[in-house]
């Protein structure tokens, strides 16, 4: 027997024995693609949570400014509630005060969100009307 045959007659070494050879490869990609997309979506919810958070704080302290200086007339109470939601790096959108009561709305930005909060303001015996 020549040593060719030989060769030719025992499996190589790195010779395709079934139809799941390099399957861990595809699955490892598939799991790791999986785990990159709930990443990005727990990403995407956390900015959303990050943004309501941040305008409902501001829209808080919006409308406790406005209400503070309501007496000094509502072009001052709005300003001053602009003044405050710049420092918290939001936008006032709305400022309302009537009497004492202030009612302001506030939107923050975070990646593509932008939710906007109304809050009021003013003494505890104001009824709302």
């Amino acid at each position: 027997m020549r040593r060719a045959d030989i060769d030719d007659a025992a499996p190589r070494r790195g010779a395709i024995r079934g139809t799941d050879r390099g399957s861990a490869t595809v699955w490892t990609a598939v799991v790791c693609a999986a785990m990159c997309a709930v990443f990005l979506a727990l990403l995407g919810v956390g900015q959303a949570v990050l943004a309501r958070h941040r305008a409902g704080a501001a829209a808080d302290l919006a409308a406790l400014a406005a209400a503070d200086t309501a007496l000094r007339g509502p072009g001052t109470a709005c300003a001053e509630a602009r003044r405050v939601a710049a420092a918290q790096r939001t936008t006032l959108v709305r400022c309302a005060v009537t009497g004492e009561v202030s009612d302001v709305s506030v939107a923050a930005r975070a990646g593509p969100f932008e939710p906007r909060v109304r809050a009021r303001a003013g003494p505890v015996n104001v009824s709302p009307r």
